[in-house]
């Protein structure tokens, strides 16, 4: 129970239980901001015009196409003779 609760998830994406606390605690703060950000541009347009739109990119690149790479990474090392 333990280990499926606390353990699975963070191996699937190639992590530790702490990596991957750092980085879902990471992502949620810039998610929380992003969105504070974009509930200020709802009441003041002129305001954080590109905040949201930058955020979800840079949230996608580091979320799926960085995390991409590492795995694919630990493959090829684990590939390796």
């Amino acid at each position: 129970m333990f280990k499926r609760i606390f353990l699975d998830h963070p191996h699937q994406v190639g992590e530790t239980y702490f990596e991957h606390l750092r980085a879902a605690g990471s992502f949620g703060t810039d998610m929380v901001v992003a969105g504070v950000a974009c509930l200020v541009h709802a009441i003041l347009p002129n305001l954080f015009t590109k905040t949201g739109s930058d955020a979800v990119a840079r949230l996608h690149d580091r979320m799926v196409v960085n995390r991409r790479s590492k795995v694919e990474g630990e493959a090829a090392k684990v590939a390796r003779p």
